[in-house]
């Protein structure tokens, strides 16, 4: 069974950083893409950064390139999200999510959605 388990939410002032950590199982790691989506109140979901666990490609949305930075430890079955320079407009929840990288390619997970998700972790950056 799939299971992705996301930790590191909570608040911060505008400016500060916070690190997600999502840790998989229950699949062959170095065969998927891992990324996280974030859903704010009122708003359609979004993929904010996503990467293959196999040759490291990445991807990041417009809205965060050079504030957020996603890695792997594929000794640990763990992806982390370290984000700088918050805003209040990075407020939201954040999904782990993954999926079988076959026949397509990093951003295009990270644009339509991915198979499996996680619970979710709450980052609220006040102003």
């Amino acid at each position: 069974e799939v299971q992705l388990v996301e930790s590191g939410g909570g608040l911060v002032q505008a400016g500060g950083s916070l690190r997600l950590s999502c840790a998989a199982s229950g699949f062959t790691f170095d065969d998927y893409a891992i990324g996280w989506f974030r859903q704010a109140p009122g708003k359609e979901r979004e993929g904010v950064s996503c990467i293959s666990s196999s040759d490291g490609s990445t991807y990041y949305a417009d809205s965060v390139k050079g504030r957020f930075t996603i890695s792997s430890d594929n000794a640990k079955n763990t992806v982390y999200l370290q984000m700088n320079s918050l805003k209040p407009e990075d407020t939201a929840v954040y999904y782990c999510a993954a999926d079988p990288l076959v026949g397509t390619v990093v951003a295009a997970l990270c644009y339509y959605g991915m198979d499996y998700w996680g619970k979710g972790t709450l980052v609220t950056v006040s102003s």
